[in-house]
């Protein structure tokens, strides 16, 4: 059985590994699209939170049930599903609370875990989520796209809120996505011209930032000299997200959805005097992932532009490292195992 595996920052390797047998309440699944995010790009840049080596990365999954362990309901062999791959302990004061996206134990598969880059693995069932008449590449951009929905959720936007998305990767894609079906008025800045025009075609969005030149004189042209009222920085920038706070509105709100290693530093003063709300945003709730399932069978989310490049578990390893590349113009690369 193939598995893509990270042995080291910048060494990637195919590996025949054994298959799996499920235990109680798991699932074996087939592996049938894998999306490759920025984790796995800081991965094998060596410079990602929370990861370890060596690691079977992947985490933006759709697979194939192939057998049950006992104890499974809700889902059959043979159907194709996504995956919520974080798992929680559900005792921490987080989970009993129902914020299980933060459980002080998460183990998140591709990163704290193997993860999905590999024919077959185990997962428990309850990660299964099934999406009737949804094709295998668009189930694995549900992750991805259920991160945005709950930055998006998390800052409870209105009707109208004039709104700034930093970062036009696909973290802030799906966040400027769904902003968007909130009603919100989305500008987006980015440093890429071609990832700045991918918003204009694929989102509809026309209040485009130029990040390389006077950011905020941009921004105050767009509303009559003011500012946003909610900002989201998907980065992953410590520049970037420090830089974030100058951007907001006296009263808004700043929702910090990438995040870096080491520290942030702000103004005390320039925060105090906003009164700004500054938020965290990491991962998602499966209330997020169903809502993402929910637009998706709606037709409300359009994602045949989104995946501009694809790889096999061979060509993976000669493609991945040309990914962390901005000239290869990519939005979305996805691994297949068909």
């Amino acid at each position: 059985m193939r598995a893509v595996v990270l042995e080291e920052p910048g060494r990637l390797r195919l590996h025949d590994v054994p298959p799996p047998q499920p235990g109680l309440g798991e699932a074996l699944v087939r592996a049938r699209r894998v999306g490759i995010c920025g984790t796995d790009l800081h991965a094998y840049a060596g410079n990602q939170n929370f990861f370890s080596y060596p690691r079977i990365m992947g985490h933006e999954l759709a697979v194939e049930v192939l057998a049950l362990g006992a104890g499974v309901e809700g889902v059959s062999v043979g159907e194709t599903c996504c995956v919520i791959p974080y798992l929680h302990c559900g005792r921490c004061i987080a989970c009993r609370r129902g914020k299980t996206n933060c459980c002080i134990r998460m183990q998140v598969l591709g990163v704290h875990i193997d993860g999905g880059m590999r024919e077959q693995f185990t997962l428990p069932a309850d990660k299964l989520l099934k999406a009737d008449g949804a094709a295998p590449e668009q189930l694995a951009l549900v992750e991805m796209l259920a991160i945005g929905a709950h930055a998006v959720r998390r800052a409870a936007i209105t009707q109208g809120a004039k709104t700034l998305v930093i970062g036009a990767g696909p973290i802030g894609l799906a966040t400027a996505q769904f902003a968007l079906l909130a009603g919100a008025d989305v500008a987006v800045m980015e440093m890429d011209a071609g990832r700045l025009d991918f918003c204009r075609r694929a989102l509809g969005i026309e209040r485009l930032v130029d990040a390389r030149n006077d950011a905020q004189a941009q921004l105050q042209s767009l509303h009559a000299g003011e500012l946003p009222t909610l900002v989201f920085d998907c980065t992953g920038s410590a520049r970037s997200m420090t830089a974030a706070f100058d951007y907001v509105a006296h009263g808004g709100t700043l929702t910090l959805v990438g995040h870096v290693r080491g520290d942030l530093t702000f103004s005390d003063p320039h925060f105090h005097s906003r009164e700004m709300s500054l938020l965290a945003s990491r991962n998602a709730t499966s209330a997020d992932f169903s809502w993402v399932i929910k637009r998706l069978r709606t037709g409300q989310i359009q994602l045949a532009e989104w995946v501009t490049h694809r790889a096999t578990p061979q060509s993976i390893l000669r493609d991945f490292p040309t990914w962390l590349d901005p000239a290869a113009g990519v939005i979305k690369a996805m691994l297949s195992f068909d």
